[in-house]
This record gives C-alpha cells, structure tokens and sequence, in this order.
C-alpha cells in the first residue's frame, strides 16, 4: 500500500456551502459559523485534557494479528486508512503494542467505521472512575424549560489528543501494516470519561442551570426565548474558545419539542419517546447473550 504522509498543520475550519446558507438563517447560530465546519480541521489543540492509558503494574505489551476481512472490506480499509493519515489522526507505527481492526457498521447509515478491537489493551488498564452521568439525573433540571436546542459535536471523541507516552499503546494492526492513533479512539475503555471529564470542564458554570451534556451530546434548554438568545451564544462561544466543533446535520434549533437521549423534551415535561418504545415492542426474542445484551441495552 502506497501511503501518503501529509504535513498536519492545524487548518481554518471550512463550512459546507449549502449548510452555510441554513445557518445564516438561525438566530445567533449564524454568528458562529466556523463552529460547524464539514470536517474536523486536524489534529485537536494541545489542552490540559488529554486522555492517558495507565497500565496495571508489571504488564507486558500485548500484541495480536490482523483480523481477517470480508472480500469487499481491503479497498475500504485502504481508504479509511488513508482518510485518518491525512487528517493526522493517526501514524504509522514500530510499537510493540497492538489490537486488531476491524469494521463497525454505523447505525441507521450503513456506512462502515473502521475500529480497533482493544480489549487486549482494556483488559491491562486501569479503568478511569469519573462517573457518567445518569439520565434521570440530567432530566430532574429541565422543569420550566419550553425552548430546546441539541448540539452534537462531530467525531467528539478525534477532538482529543492522546498523551504523548500513550501513543503507542493505541497501535492497531492491519494487512498494510501497523498504525497508532494520535486522538482518542473508539473502544478505548476509559474514552467516554475522559470525554464527560473535558465536557465538564468545558461547561462547569452552565451546568444544571440551563446546559446538560452526555458524552458529545450538549442540549441548552430554557424558560423563554430571550433566555434562550443569551443560553445559545454562550454555548457555541464556549466551543469557539476550546476549538471545539459540532455536526450542524445533528443539530437543532430553537425548538419546543426535542427527541433526546432516547425521551422527548418539551413544556410539558420528559416523555420516553414513542419510537423507542416501538422499538423494544418489536424487538424479536434474543436467542443469544450477545442478542440478550444488545436488547437490554436498547431497553435501557
């Protein structure tokens, strides 16, 4: 495989044309256009956030083969590969370390994501015990609330640097070769709290006041419309300052009624949203414990 190693100079974000033309339209989305570009400009910038693998004492590199692939994945590897390069997601890599690749199949687009099966790694790793969130919890806020918007930010998890020491620890073997990601990687297993950590950090005043976050989720609710003027460009200001980014095709705006977390929000109060109780209802019955999992974790 030819590969190209690009230089990674930290870009201006760039915004889709047509996407742009939308958020002109949105009031006090509009001042913050560079906050949605169409792609993550590069590498994140250094933060005093970065996410660390501590090892349990005495372990030894662990090192596994390539998985092998269905007959049409090579030329998609080749291509995500080459994707992650060069954005400068990830290197080649001498590590002694590795994990298999493997692709995941994104929901509802049929799209593969390339992945890295690290429970060799996660099995040697101290697990981080910031706590998540719980839903309940975020919702007990929102009483008042008639005004919602919903902020995802685009491949949160790339827009974290991975300390320099523990770069090579996130090697990740592949018919062409060996990789290591210089960001934050699906399936690292301390990955969604070093996130909610940095989310935290980010909106520590706002919090329970009119902001709740889970993961790369943010959602800014408020009693009237004139609050939420001021909630709104507070929020996409706090992300301008830490160079943060969201994915404007899953956002919304200024609304009364909002899906959420699998619930709806509204005046009204939290609701479980009907689609997912439609979902549970229809489920066929798990004959496996991996079919029994997936079920329980859609439940909730």
């Amino acid at each position: 495989m030819h590969i190209h190693l690009p230089s990674h100079k930290h870009s201006p974000p760039t915004v889709n044309a047509t996407e742009a033309q939308l958020i002109k339209k949105i009031p006090v989305v509009s001042d913050f256009l560079d906050v949605f570009p169409k792609e993550l400009p590069g590498l994140p910038p250094d933060r005093d956030i970065e996410f660390a693998i501590e090892l349990v004492p005495s372990t030894a590199p662990v090192s596994k083969r390539p998985y092998r692939m269905a007959p049409n994945e090579p030329k998609e590897l080749k291509t995500q590969l080459q994707e992650q390069l060069d954005k400068g997601f990830i290197r080649p890599s001498s590590s002694p370390w590795s994990c298999p690749a493997l692709f995941v199949e994104k929901k509802d687009q049929g799209d593969k994501r390339l992945c890295v099966d690290y429970r060799p790694l996660n099995a040697v790793t101290f697990k981080n015990k910031y706590p998540l969130p719980h839903i309940d919890i975020l919702f007990d806020q929102l009483g008042g609330a008639t005004v919602f918007s919903k902020i995802d930010l685009r491949s949160g998890y790339h827009q974290i640097k991975v300390r320099q020491e523990d770069i090579p620890k996130t090697a990740f073997s592949t018919r062409y070769g060996l990789y290591e990601y210089l960001v934050m990687s699906f399936g690292l297993t301390n990955a969604p709290a070093f996130f909610i950590y940095l989310m935290n950090s980010v909106f520590m005043n706002e919090l329970d006041k009119f902001v709740v976050v889970f993961i790369d989720d943010i959602m800014v609710y408020s009693k009237n419309e004139k609050e939420h003027e001021e909630h709104l460009r507070i929020v996409l200001s706090h992300l301008r300052e830490h160079k943060l980014y969201a994915k404007f095709s899953k956002c919304a705006f200024w609304l009364k009624e909002v899906a959420f977390l699998g619930h709806i929000l509204s005046a009204k109060g939290v609701a479980v949203n009907p689609s997912k109780v439609e979902d549970v209802l229809n489920w066929k019955q798990p004959q496996t414990v991996t079919e029994i999992q997936c079920f329980l974790g859609l439940a909730g």
